[in-house]
């Protein structure tokens, strides 16, 4: 049961941000703060009234259910209405739990998705093209923006990494379940004799990271610079224009050479480090705070295997959750992402739910 000071502050607070944003008092900047909160506030205050008043409610009705002068009309439409105030009341205890949960405060952060081709060969890389097609047609649908960052292609035109930019309202909160192994099971176009083949993706998926969010000092830099180099090694560029920069306290590297500048290079591998440094940085809090706790949706391990796309059979299955969608081509074409999405969504809350009962 929740304790009624939690749900009380609630209301409290709600009524708090009501009088500030009436008051003109505040500036631009922080009127957007406090009206983002009094929106997220105004979604649960109902069930956050309606769960402060169950008691009362109960006992009235069950006065009147107990009390002989209440005519049988009465007591019928009492007993009806009590089971409906019981139903109710657990809806809400639930929503306003899940309404508590920590925040994500990464979670409206723009993001930056990495797919690199794994076991699989060439087949592998056409894969991890694929995927990011799929991702491109989400973000199309959803009206977010994709900027390449990092490209390198494969012979058969496939796609060995890329690194792109997806920026738009609460993106990592939409793709942070997409971090692991995607497996791929159909017949390869090079394939004779009609045999399934078998290969996969990896994908990480991380928040971007802002100057504030991560400070870094020249002193934890080592940054080399060195020739562009083209597929089998061909130089395709006559200067120095490749960046590698490594973060000496973490030993993160980060390589950049799609820009012809050296300068364009390392402001693209900066963003890209600050980043990796920030998701590292994330990780070793979660797994502290969760090492003696599994997770339905795992563990975040990019080696974990999460999904399998089997196309001869048309279907895509997630292996976190055991669900199942009979609409690969639509999955595919970003159709029918959401439904994913959100199953995963709401896994990933009952089981911070659960960890609260526990």
């Amino acid at each position: 049961m929740l304790p009624k000071e939690k749900v009380k502050n609630l209301i409290d607070k709600h009524l708090k941000l009501e009088n500030e944003l009436s008051s003109g008092e505040i500036d631009k900047k922080k009127y957007a703060e406090i009206s983002k909160e009094y929106s997220d506030l105004s979604h649960i205050i109902k069930q956050a009234k309606e769960y402060l008043n169950y008691e009362k409610d109960f006992e009235d009705l069950n006065n009147i259910i107990n009390d002989n002068k209440s005519d049988s009309e009465m007591k019928e439409f009492a007993i009806n209405e009590l089971e409906n105030i019981k139903k109710n009341y657990q809806i809400n205890e639930k929503k306003i739990k899940l309404f508590l949960l920590p925040k994500d405060l990464a979670d409206r952060k723009n993001a930056i998705i990495e797919i690199r081709a794994g076991t699989g060969g060439l087949e592998a890389s056409l894969f991890a093209s694929d995927l990011y097609k799929m991702y491109e047609k989400v973000s199309q649908k959803k009206k977010w923006v994709v900027e390449i960052i990092s490209i390198s292609k494969s012979d058969a035109g496939g796609l060995k990494e890329i690194i792109a930019l997806i920026k738009g309202e609460n993106i990592y909160s939409s793709l942070k379940y997409e971090s692991g192994v995607h497996r791929v099971q159909r017949v390869p176009d090079t394939e004779t004799q009609g045999r399934v083949h078998t290969s996969a993706a990896t994908v990480a998926v991380l928040p971007e990271a802002e100057d504030l969010d991560i400070q870094l000092e020249e002193k934890d830099l080592r940054i080399d610079v060195f020739r562009s180099s083209g597929p089998g090694g061909q130089s395709v560029n006559t200067t120095d224009s490749a960046v590698r920069i490594t973060h000496i306290p973490t030993g993160i590297v980060v390589s950049q050479q799609d820009e012809k500048s050296q300068i364009r290079n390392k402001e693209k591998g900066l963003k890209i480090l600050r980043s990796r440094i920030y998701d590292y940085e994330r990780q070793k809090i979660d797994q502290e705070r969760s090492k003696d706790r599994k997770s339905k949706i795992g563990t975040g391990d990019r080696s974990e295997r999460i999904r399998t796309y089997n196309f001869p059979q048309g279907r895509v299955t997630d292996h976190r959750i055991n669900l199942t969608l009979h609409k690969l081509e639509e999955f595919m074409e970003g159709e029918i992402f959401d439904e994913m999405i959100e199953s995963l969504s709401l896994q990933a809350q009952m089981d911070e739910l659960n960890k609260l009962n526990t």
